[in-house]
């Protein structure tokens, strides 16, 4: 039987399948800093604090002098930001605060509710700053919805990556953020994530294939919901289509999925799990079961700001010179 059951054009925002929420996805070809880690560039023209034109090819977002989004709250579920070229200046009202990039990994639990910032520095001002960042909303089941936040870091030099041939000696990589390939598991994810649970099949993987490369993508757990997402490349080949990048694939984890890629390096995103299969209600960054867990998200952020925010700006960075760190919300502190 055919493993493909969709192919669809993706935008900024990609479509993903339940127990996954969106996933959003920035390429930006920012140019040298300021020393102040914003844009050298005018930012004449730019509707600044709501700025998702891309410009020149790249964004502001929220950002009024380094692009990013400052300080907002999230309720009910999980982000993964995975910050493959570029960095993130991350702070929260957890007291947590690090700088990450470079295939780095961010997972973290809303859960009950917290407050984050996710500030993208320009760090060189000698040469462009280019930016490629996944951030990937993980749902949580009704009974962790209101666990208590968690902030956690997986660091390039950490991550599992797998590497293959194909048959004809073409390499593959396939980096595991979560889940597991070929006899090797991804590190640990967060304590209440729905990943934590090996039986509910959560694999995130980064595919890469040289080119000409064959990938076949292994059975995945029964009833699990799976999506391939091309974004980088000029052409890949799967029963009988001719897929361009910037597309997703909406296959059956039933069936091994033959990839043939083309004549240029490419890039995937697998996206993979058992449905939670529970209501969503979502309203901007709070997700719960039904209107009145927004209501009560609502209510608990106006009352309690989840904490407060103890930082002295909604767009807090960290100074230009500094190297990846963390600082976690019990003081501990990790440098690289």
């Amino acid at each position: 039987m055919a493993a493909i059951q969709k192919i669809t054009r993706l935008q900024m925002q990609w479509d993903t399948q339940d127990p996954f929420l969106f996933c959003a996805f920035h390429n930006d070809n920012f140019p040298k800093g300021n020393g102040k880690l914003g844009p050298v560039d005018s930012l004449t023209g730019r509707n600044i604090g709501q700025d998702f034109t891309q410009k020149d090819g790249w964004a502001m977002y929220h950002g009024s002098k380094v692009p990013g989004f400052p300080a907002h709250p999230h309720v009910g579920f999980e982000t993964i930001t995975i910050a493959e070229r570029g960095f993130v200046d991350h702070s929260d009202s957890l007291g947590a605060s690090g700088r990450f990039g470079k295939g780095d990994v961010q997972w973290m639990t809303a859960g009950k509710g917290v407050q984050h910032s996710e500030m993208f520095p320009l760090v060189n001002t000698e040469k462009e700053n280019p930016l490629l960042l996944f951030q990937i909303w993980l749902n949580l089941p009704a009974k962790s919805k209101s666990v208590a936040p968690y902030f956690g870091m997986m660091w390039h030099e950490n991550i599992p990556v797998v590497s293959k041939e194909d048959s004809n000696g073409n390499k593959i990589k396939v980096k595991l953020v979560a889940g597991s390939f070929d006899g090797q598991k991804a590190l640990n994810p967060a304590p209440d994530s729905w990943a934590a649970n090996p039986d509910n099949g959560i694999n995130i993987w980064l595919i890469s294939l040289e080119p000409n490369a064959e990938f076949i993508v292994p059975k995945g757990i029964d009833g699990a919901n799976r999506s391939l997402y091309f974004y980088e490349g000029d052409a890949i080949a799967a029963e009988g289509f001719d897929i361009p990048p910037m597309h997703q694939i909406k296959a059956d984890v039933n069936e091994l999925l033959r990839l043939k890629n083309g004549s240029s390096p490419a890039q995937l995103l697998l996206l993979e799990g058992k449905p939670i299969g529970e209501p969503v209600v979502k309203h901007g960054p709070f997700v719960g079961n039904s209107r009145q867990d927004i209501e009560k998200a609502f209510s608990n952020f106006q009352e309690t700001q989840f904490g407060g925010w103890p930082w002295s700006t909604n767009e807090h960075t960290h100074a230009p010179e500094t190297e990846r760190f963390a600082i976690y919300p019990d003081g501990k502190k990790e440098e690289l």
